[in-house]
């Protein structure tokens, strides 16, 4: 696969939380959660994401392994790089969607735990693999964060409230499930893989990249796959930041940040 890649932390005075790593033949993408509470950790969002992203990149490289099996030791293992110095009970420790693509013999495999988006366009058509779980928590915590104006002090409270809604459904049956210090919360990733002969083009979008569709509804997905192929990925965040900085106030796009973390992988 000749594959680029493009990564913009959605704050430029706060270190960039998505994590991605892209070969011709494995793909990685981590979007580290954002922590409006405490963590109980000392290390932080973006260290977590690195960690289980290095982590994982090593483990899917064996193509015996299954993806949800690189994912479960993978979350395992960086969860023992803290065990010692860290809080792993406590609700808000450090958490991540994720994403893996893999050429294995005649299948490319994927695998999605949390909202990255999996574009795999075919000869019958593209498939759009996304975990939409997290968004159907909290809703009417959703619904009053999004009455009020960015920088708010309604807005701010409303977050928070959010926050912990969403934390309480967070790696819960009846919730929603993403990488953070239960292993088992691999078991509920969604997987799959699609005949090799059959994929044209493929991309992997951080919620943040894919704002462009699932939040503004400016382009479709095929629109997506073509200026990654035309234009490359960085113009596509170059699109949702102009968006972005047209709505500072994220009222006629409500939204929890004003910029998010994007990330944009593309592969062909």
């Amino acid at each position: 696969m000749r594959v680029a890649t493009a990564s913009e932390a959605g704050n430029p005075k706060s270190p960039n939380e998505d994590w991605a790593m892209a070969s011709e033949n494995l793909i990685v993408v981590l979007d580290g959660a954002t922590a409006r509470t405490g963590t109980g950790c000392i290390h932080g969002i973006a260290w977590y994401a690195a960690k289980l992203g290095s982590s994982l990149a090593g483990l899917a490289a064996d193509r015996d392994s299954a993806l949800a099996n690189s994912l479960m030791y993978g979350i395992r293992f960086t969860a023992d790089q803290h065990r010692d110095t860290c809080d792993l009970s406590h609700p808000g420790t450090p958490s991540a969607a994720t994403a893996m693509l893999r050429l294995r013999d005649t299948a490319l495999e994927y695998l999605v735990l949390g909202d990255v988006t999996v574009l795999i366009d075919t000869t019958d058509g593209i498939q759009v693999i996304t975990d939409d779980r997290v968004d159907k928590t909290a809703r009417a915590e959703r619904d009053e964060a999004d009455r009020h104006p960015f920088g708010s002090a309604e807005k701010q409270a409303a977050l928070l409230r959010m926050k912990h809604a969403e934390l309480a459904a967070r790696n819960q049956p009846g919730g929603y499930w993403v990488a953070a210090a239960d292993p088992f919360a691999a078991q509920h990733a969604i997987t799959g893989e699609v005949p090799l002969d059959s994929v044209r083009r493929v991309a992997v979008l951080t919620d943040g990249a894919a704002r462009l569709v699932a939040l503004f509804g400016l382009l479709d997905w095929p629109d997506v796959l073509d200026v990654l192929e035309q234009n490359g990925p960085t113009e596509l965040i170059s699109r949702v930041r102009a968006i972005e900085a047209a709505d500072p106030s994220c009222m006629k796009w409500a939204r929890n940040k004003r910029s998010d973390d994007a990330t944009a992988i593309y592969a062909a």
